[in-house]
């Protein structure tokens, strides 16, 4: 009796079981269809609240959706669509995941071996999937799946003419997105235009002598207060007249560019001695009035100086925390930019700290002026860098890779050997001694201007690839050099793309990017080259949409057609299109991490 209870207890947790699947499924209207003729089935899925059905291309470790046709079914499969999934981190993995909750309608294109009568009931498709929630997953499934007139399905039919809309990402809380704001104002102290302003901000506070240690931190409060005010201001005007686009599309300006170029040639002219910069005394009268308030007028001036230096390089940053903010509450936005000007500005809050331990030294020395000289060079460097940003809008061509990496070999160089005295300039007397710290300083920098020289004749730089031109066909003088890795890439020609991608039977890849973009650069010259990776894209049909042109009619329209599919103005972006013009999987920014974007495009291949 026992043994009886038992398997009746063990076969109804099994039937119990296989009764627990959260996914229902359906065929959807099918056309009357001639043997010979290409069609398409919507293959529908509604999921239950709560639970979460993978995408077809989703990365391991989940269960893709795989959907196909039975051994001897009246038609051939020739690809399954799908619209945009939502990528997130899955709990249930550890990892990033492409998933659909609500309903879902794929679309599998086929090529019927027969005539095919409509709604034809023996008309089955094969569907594998795995479904999850916040807390399990169940064991992956395999089922058949056929028309159901009665089959109540909410989602809109997905619309295989257009590029689909991604959906939007789930909404985070308003502690999470002003975290990542956050976030994001400290990564941004890390790009090349925040930190040409590091020697500029510590020449400002050492200017202050005889402060207190009370006003040293008051100035540094303030100095960061200032930036958080400029920058939530500049950033609310912003998005007010330009909108998001704006934001990013402004760090390829020109003439921000150009005003950035004069201000450090000014200012660099002025370290190296050429002359003094002054302010007109009735000014200075009115600024030492504010200096002596609190110093509010300076921090204002150094606070609008850093603001449009900063925005060449954190645009992409402040886009993407712009775009993200607009379906938040109407506070948001501004609350988003508060935040991320305190993470901006809060290794800047330490460092005006610094100077109070520098006047606490017993004696100073030459060694102030040998930094102004070394600074002087340095902003030199960096002035180029918005030069070549200017170059590359207007497409004048005339600043190349060559003519830029001359230069800085030039301009890293002349520091190197200012230090071990062999340029006389002010801050090293004749004869003096060469100490070890000058010596092995100087060393360093002639260094690292030979190390430049290779870039010049097309070899790959690294992490410098960011902020110098990328190598240009037959523009070296050996040929074609690794920053390009010999990808067949076409510009701003979408349409063609799709046209080549029909008679080649592949994917698109589309990438947009931006003349000024420097972590675009950067994926360009160090992720593409890699060669898994440099494997993966040749499969696809490449195409550059440059979006931070705003003179381009084109590059509005990719910069709107990015914003509409993704939510975000943020470049790099990269996405997958099907000769349909529907995304298949998307990957958004920088990444440094090989396995990720090749699996990101591994997942998009899986699809073709």
């Amino acid at each position: 009796m026992r043994r009886v209870v038992l398997l009746f207890a063990v076969s109804l947790l099994s039937l119990s079981a296989q009764k627990l699947d959260p996914i229902q499924w359906a065929l959807g209207p099918i056309p009357e269809t001639k043997a010979g003729s290409e069609f398409k089935i919507p293959v529908r899925a509604k999921l239950d609240e709560h639970w979460h059905l993978y995408s077809l291309t989703t990365p391991p470790p989940p269960k893709p959706t795989k959907i196909q046709a039975l051994e001897g079914a009246p038609y051939e499969v020739v690809r399954v669509d799908q619209p945009a999934p939502i990528r997130k981190r899955d709990v249930n993995f550890g990892s990033d995941t492409e998933t659909f909750d609500g309903a879902v309608e794929f679309t599998l294109v086929a090529k019927a071996i027969k005539d095919i009568p409509a709604n034809a009931a023996d008309l089955v498709v094969e569907v594998r999937y795995q479904a999850c929630d916040d807390k399990q997953c169940l064991p992956p499934r395999k089922k058949q799946v056929s028309f159901d007139a009665n089959f109540n399905f909410t989602a809109p039919p997905v619309n295989t003419n257009s590029a689909a809309p991604a959906p939007a990402a789930p909404k985070q809380s308003l502690g999470e997105f002003l975290l990542l704001a956050f976030g994001f104002g400290l990564a941004s102290v890390l790009t090349p235009c925040v930190f040409p302003m590091i020697p500029i901000t510590m020449s400002f506070f050492l200017t202050k002598q005889g402060a207190s240690k009370a006003r040293i931190v008051a100035d540094a409060i303030t100095f960061c207060l200032g930036i958080v005010v400029l920058f939530t201001a500049i950033g609310f005007v912003l998005t007010a007249a330009l909108g998001t686009a704006g934001v990013t599309s402004i760090g390829s300006n020109v003439y921000v560019n150009g005003f950035i170029c004069v201000i450090f040639f000014a200012l660099a002219l002025s370290l190296l001695g050429a002359y003094e910069i002054t302010l007109p005394s009735g000014l200075l009268t009115k600024l030492n009035s504010a200096s002596e308030g609190g110093g509010v007028a300076g921090t204002l001036l150094m606070g609008l100086t850093f603001s449009l230096t900063s925005f060449a390089c954190v645009g992409p940053f402040v886009g993407t925390l712009l775009a993200a903010s607009i379906t938040g509450d109407k506070l948001q936005p501004t609350l988003g930019m508060m935040a991320f000007s305190f993470g901006l500005s809060l290794p800047f809050f330490f460092l005006a700290l610094f100077p109070g331990v520098l006047k606490g030294l017993p004696r100073a020395g030459n060694w102030m002026i040998r930094v102004k000289v070394v600074m002087g060079f340095l902003i030199l460097a960096a002035m180029l860098k918005y030069l070549s940003n200017v170059d590359a809008v207007l497409h004048w061509e005339f600043l190349t890779r060559e003519r830029f990496l001359a230069l800085w070999v030039v301009l890293f160089a002349l520091p190197g050997l200012y230090l071990l005295g062999k340029l006389p300039m002010d801050g090293i007397k004749v004869g003096e001694t060469l100490g070890v710290g000058r010596a092995l300083t100087g060393t360093l920098f002639l260094a690292f201007a030979l190390s430049l020289i290779p870039g010049m004749f097309g070899a790959n730089l690294g992490e410098l690839e960011a902020y110098i031109p990328l190598v240009k066909e037959n523009a070296s003088l050996f040929g074609k050099g690794s920053g390009e890795a010999k990808l067949a890439w076409m510009k701003n020609d979408l349409e063609g793309a799709i046209a080549k991608a029909k008679a080649e039977n592949k994917l698109v890849f589309v990438n947009f990017t931006g003349v000024a973009c420097t972590n675009c650069h950067w994926m360009k010259a160090n992720m593409f080259p890699k060669p898994e990776v440099k494997e993966a894209m040749e499969k696809f049909v490449l195409v550059e949409l440059y979006t931070d042109e705003l003179d381009d009619p084109k590059s509005v329209a990719f910069q709107k057609m990015q914003e509409g599919l993704f939510q975000t103005v943020g470049i790099p972006y990269y996405a997958v299109f099907n000769t349909d013009q529907k995304v298949v999987s998307s990957f958004p920014g920088l990444t440094k991490d090989v396995k990720e974007f090749t699996g990101f495009l591994n997942s998009a291949l899986g699809k073709a």
